[in-house]
């Protein structure tokens, strides 16, 4: 309970370090932001596959984890027929220079969608601690928290243009953080209740890793004119996790 409780933590307290380095680095430009963000992408693609899927074909059936698998995808569909996708934020100045106030809540929208996604990405590094391999919830773990860095630093720099006071937009930011870290334990206490739905529950965390790596992240990496450099720092991120897997595990 112990590291489910440090992984909590550090998996929430990764969005507040991407937070703190957004403030020192307001303008993020969109090339650095993109080949991050695109590494992490790859880093959570492997850690879906790796550390969720597989166990679960391991712990289960193949058609639970297919199940598992497209609920997951399809609860984050319904999740984001509420929110805006990631990609939308795109251009938001030039939306705030001509009505304020609507760009202010485009940008708390964009915010919502973040946190809404948290929550099972928590679930996530929750879920794998029911398994007895360590190494891989661990993996999927770190897989979420570097993920959790470039995201918390894209969240400020338009709080912040939109004129929301910095300490607010700290506490905005982080809240998304503590969604996570309440996702966690919501994961691995459902789990160690019924261990039963521990193949559907890490096949359903890896739909949803998935989905947010295809629908969120790899559209707005490639939306800025560096794809390529993108491209590559996803496989880069993807085979820094096969490594980790293959040392630790």
């Amino acid at each position: 309970m112990t590291l489910v409780a440090l992984t909590a933590i550090g998996v929430g307290g990764a969005t507040i370090i991407g937070v703190l380095i957004g403030f020192l680095f307001q303008k993020i430009p969109h090339k650095f932001n993109d080949i991050v963000l695109s590494f992490a992408a790859g880093i959570m693609l492997a850690a879906a596959i790796f550390g969720l899927i597989i166990p679960s074909l391991e712990e289960g059936t193949v058609w639970i984890t297919l199940a598992g698998i497209i609920c997951g995808a399809i609860f984050l569909n319904f999740a984001d027929r509420l929110t805006p996708h990631l990609h939308h934020i795109t251009g938001i100045d030039q939306e705030m220079h001509s009505d304020k106030q609507s760009g202010l809540n485009k940008i708390m929208l964009f915010v919502m969608a973040i946190a809404i996604h948290n929550l099972p990405e928590g679930i996530a590094a929750g879920v794998g601690f029911g398994t007895d391999n360590i190494a891989n919830a661990i993996t999927v773990a770190v897989g979420i928290a570097l993920q959790n860095i470039p995201e918390g630093m894209v969240i400020v720099s338009p709080l912040i243009m939109a004129g929301v006071p910095k300490t607010r937009v700290f506490l905005i930011a982080s809240f998304t953080g503590v969604i996570e870290i309440a996702g966690t334990f919501i994961g691995y206490g459902a789990v160690s209740v019924a261990t039963a739905i521990l193949p559907f529950a890490l096949a359903f965390a890896g739909g949803t890793m998935i989905y947010v790596v295809s629908d969120e992240m790899i559209p707005e990496t490639h939306s800025h004119g560096y794809e390529r450099q993108a491209t590559y720092a996803l496989l880069i991120g993807f085979m820094t996790m096969i490594l980790m897997d293959w040392y630790i595990g």
